[in-house]
C-alpha cells in the first residue's frame, strides 16, 4: 500500500497558516496591510477578547470586484505581482497571496466589499469552505470580520498568550503601521474601548504625538539624509528622552516596518556617548530606496528583509544622527521639564480620588531613620574654596567625626544664586544616618585612611597592610545599593501622600502591559490608578524616594516592568536597587574634599560586600607593603651572588 500521498487543500492551508497566522496580531497585520495596499485613507479596526473572538477591519479603499472575490481566498492568489521579475521590484506590502487563505483556514471569515463603480459582494468562509457569494448594498471599500480564531485548530490556542499580551501585540503592530503611514487615519477599538486614533493628515510628528504623547513628540528632532541610493527622513528623540529597550525604534523601508539589527545599531551609534548606558532613544526613520536593493521575500511575516549596500545605509544613518546633534543645543530646559506633566482635570481627579478603595499608609513616627549614604550629584563644577566646613557645597558633607551636615533649602537656593547655576534638583537632603544599614563588616576588611584623590575618579588610601586605590563611583554604588535594597523591601508600610498627584501618560500598548503588571509595581510601593484610557495617576509614593525625583523614579521603575514583563518581585526589587544606586552615585571627574572622601570610605566599611559594586566591578585594589617594596626594588629576588638590598 502506498505510504506517500498528497495533502488535501484544506489541510495544506492549515499548515501554511502556521507560518503566516501565529496569533491574533498576525490577522490584524495581514488585513490592515491589504487595506493600505488598496489605497485606503481611513482604516478602522475593532477587536473583541484581544482578537480571539473577533477581528474586524474596515477600510475605504478600492474594494474587490465581484468576480475576484472567490479567487481572493485561494492560496497564492494576488493582484500585486505577475512575473518573477515583479518579485524583485515589490512596491506593495502584501504580495504572496497567502493572507486570506491562511486566515480562512483557521477561522470563520465574512467579507463585504464594493468598488466605486461596482455592486457590493458578501461572502462567508468557514474552515476553508466558501459559501455562495451574495449581492449586497455596501459602501465602497472592504470590511472583513474574522471570528473564532483557531476554533478548528485548538492545539494552536496553547501558544496564545494572555489577552493582555495579545492586545499589546495588536496595539504595537497598529502603532508601527500608523507611523509608516501618517497619511492614513487609523482607529483601534478593543471591546468598544478606543485604543488608538490618528488624524491621517500626513504629519508624522502629529502621529507620534497621538501614539507616544505630546511631550515625547516635542522632545524629538527631525532627521534628513540622502545619497545616491537612499533617502532617510524621520524623527529621533533628544538624548534625555530615552527608554529602557529598543522597542521604541521603528525603521521603515519604502513604507514597510522592518527589523534590522545593523541599522538600529547605526542609529544608536550616532548618539555617541550622549546616551546613558542601557538607554535607547525613541525614533521613527523612513528609508526610501530602489526596490531592487531590498529583498522582502525572505520571511513569511515580511518583517525581515535582505538589503544590498546595508553598510552604506548604516553609515548614512549614523552620520545623519551625529550631525543633527552636533548642531543641537542639548542643555535640558528646566522650565520645559516642569511643564511635562499633563494638566489635571480637577473634576475627573476628584472622582478618581473619591473612588480610591485602598487606604494610604502614612509614614509612622520613628525614633530612628534608616538613611541612605551621603548623596552626591553628577559632575558638578568644582568650586575653588574651602568646602570642608561649607554646608552649601554641592554635596551633603559628612565630617570626619561621622556626623552629617545637611543643606537647608534656603541655603541651597542661596548657593545656587551665588554660583549662577540652575538649582541642583538631584541634590535633595537625605535623612540623617543614625545607625548602620547592616551589621558591621567582619574584621577581614581593613580600616582605610584617605590620602588623596586622583583625576576626580579614584581615592588613594592606606590601610594597616598597604596601599589601596578605590573607585569612588563603584564604592558609592555599593553603599547606595545596600540602602535601597533594604528600603525597597520596606516600602509597603511606609508611604508619603502627594498634595498633587503625578500624572503618567503612556502609549496604548504600554498601558496594557502596565495594567497587567500593576500588582508587581504595588509590591514595591508604586500604586497606579487609572485616569483615562492610557493615563495613570500616583497619589502616594514610598518615603525613600528622593524629593524632586519622584516622577523620574516611578518612570524608571515602570521602564523595568516594560522591559521584562516576566520579572519576579524579588528580581524587580534587585534591579530597581541597582538602578537607583547607579543613578545616585558619584561619577568620574567629580572632585571630593577630604571630609567627603573619608566619609565614603567609612560607609564602605559597613557594607555587607564592600568588594564589588552591584554590577560586579571591583571597588578597590590593594598593594601590600611587600608589593610596593618589590616595585621600588627595595626587595630583590635571590641570585647566585646573594641578595642585594
Amino acid at each position: 500500500m502506498a505510504k506517500i500521498h498528497q495533502l488535501s487543500v484544506d489541510l495544506s492551508n492549515q499548515i501554511a497558516a502556521g507560518e503566516v497566522i501565529e496569533r491574533p496580531a498576525s490577522v490584524v497585520k495581514e488585513l490592515v496591510e491589504n487595506s493600505i495596499d488598496a489605497g485606503a485613507t481611513q482604516i478602522d479596526v475593532r477587536i473583541q477578547d484581544a482578537g480571539l473572538s473577533l477581528v474586524q477591519v474596515q477600510d475605504n479603499g478600492s474594494g474587490i470586484e465581484a468576480e475576484d472575490v472567490p479567487t481572493a481566498f485561494l492560496r497564492h492568489a494576488t493582484s500585486k505581482i505577475l512575473t518573477t521579475r515583479d518579485l524583485f521590484n515589490v512596491h506593495s506590502l502584501g504580495f504572496r497571496g497567502e493572507a486570506l487563505a491562511s486566515i480562512a483556514a483557521v477561522a470563520k471569515v465574512q467579507l463585504e466589499t464594493a468598488t466605486e463603480s461596482g455592486i457590493g459582494t458578501k461572502v462567508a468562509v468557514e474552515g476553508g469552505q466558501m459559501e455562495e457569494p451574495q449581492t449586497v448594498a455596501v459602501r465602497p471599500g472592504t470590511q472583513i470580520k474574522v471570528q473564532s480564531l483557531f476554533y478548528n485548530t485548538p492545539a494552536r490556542l496553547k501558544y496564545v498568550k494572555s489577552q493582555q499580551t495579545e492586545l499589546a501585540k495588536i496595539v504595537d503592530i497598529l502603532n508601527r503601521l500608523a507611523l509608516a503611514n501618517p497619511q492614513i487615519a487609523f482607529t483601534l477599538r478593543n471591546d468598544n474601548n478606543l485604543m488608538l486614533k490618528t488624524a491621517g493628515h500626513n504629519d508624522l510628528q502629529q502621529t507620534l504625538a497621538g501614539i507616544y504623547g505630546v511631550n515625547v513628540a516635542k522632545a524629538m528632532v527631525g532627521i534628513e539624509a540622502e545619497d545616491l541610493d537612499f533617502k532617510v527622513t524621520g524623527y529621533t528623540s533628544l538624548p534625555d528622552t530615552t527608554r529602557a529597550s529598543r522597542n521604541y525604534l521603528s525603521l521603515m523601508i519604502n513604507g514597510r516596518y522592518i527589523k534590522n539589527y545593523q541599522l538600529t545599531k547605526a542609529l544608536i551609534a550616532g548618539y555617541g556617548s550622549k546616551l546613558m548606558v542601557g538607554r535607547y532613544p525613541v525614533a521613527v526613520l523612513d528609508i526610501q530606496m530602489d526596490p531592487l536593493l531590498v529583498d522582502v521575500n525572505v520571511h513569511p511575516t515580511k518583517q525581515e528583509v535582505r538589503l544590498s549596500k546595508e553598510d552604506q545605509l548604516g553609515d548614512l544613518i549614523e552620520q545623519a544622527v551625529r550631525q543633527r546633534f552636533a548642531q543641537q543645543n542639548l542643555i535640558p530646559d528646566a522650565l520645559h521639564n516642569l511643564q511635562k506633566s499633563k494638566p489635571l482635570d480637577m473634576d475627573q481627579l476628584a472622582l478618581q480620588m473619591n473612588a480610591v478603595s485602598a487606604p494610604i499608609h502614612e509614614a509612622p513616627a520613628r525614633e530612628k531613620v534608616v538613611s541612605p549614604p551621603t548623596p552626591t550629584p553628577t559632575e558638578e563644577p568644582r568650586v575653588e574654596e574651602d568646602t570642608s566646613t561649607d554646608p552649601d557645597y554641592g554635596l551633603d558633607i559628612t565630617q570626619l567625626d561621622g556626623t552629617s551636615i545637611f543643606k537647608e533649602p534656603e541655603r541651597l537656593a542661596a548657593w545656587d544664586d551665588k554660583y549662577n547655576r540652575e538649582p541642583a534638583t538631584q541634590v535633595s537632603p537625605e535623612p540623617v544616618v543614625e545607625e548602620p544599614i547592616h551589621e558591621p563588616q567582619p574584621t577581614g576588611f581593613p580600616e582605610l585612611r584617605f590620602l588623596a584623590q586622583m583625576h576626580g575618579t579614584f581615592l588613594l588610601a592606606e590601610g594597616p597592610d598597604g596601599f589601596y586605590i578605590v573607585d569612588q563611583h563603584a564604592a558609592q554604588e555599593r553603599v547606595n545599593y545596600e540602602y535601597y535594597r533594604q528600603a525597597i523591601g520596606e516600602v509597603s508600610n511606609d508611604q508619603q501622600r502627594l498634595l498633587v498627584p503625578i500624572v503618567l501618560d503612556y502609549p496604548a500598548s504600554d498601558a496594557v502591559s502596565i495594567r497587567e503588571h500593576r500588582e508587581l509595581l504595588a509590591d514595591v510601593g508604586v500604586i497606579l490608578e487609572d485616569f483615562g484610557q492610557n493615563t495613570f495617576i500616583v497619589q502616594s509614593h514610598p518615603t525613600w524616594f528622593k524629593e524632586g525625583q519622584e516622577e523620574a523614579t516611578i518612570r524608571e521603575m515602570i521602564d523595568w516592568v516594560l522591559k521584562d514583563g516576566r520579572i519576579s518581585v524579588a528580581k524587580f526589587r534587585e534591579a530597581t536597587a541597582i538602578m537607583m544606586s547607579c543613578r545616585r552615585a558619584i561619577k568620574a571627574n567629580h572632585h571630593l574634599d577630604a571630609a567627603q572622601a573619608s566619609a565614603l570610605l567609612t560607609q564602605l566599611t559597613t557594607a555587607e560586600n564592600p568588594y564589588n559594586c552591584p554590577h560586579g566591578r571591583p571597588v578597590l585594589i590593594h598593594f601590600s607593603d611587600n608589593d610596593l617594596n618589590k616595585m621600588f626594588k627595595r626587595i630583590q629576588d635571590s641570585h647566585e651572588s646573594g641578595v642585594w638590598e
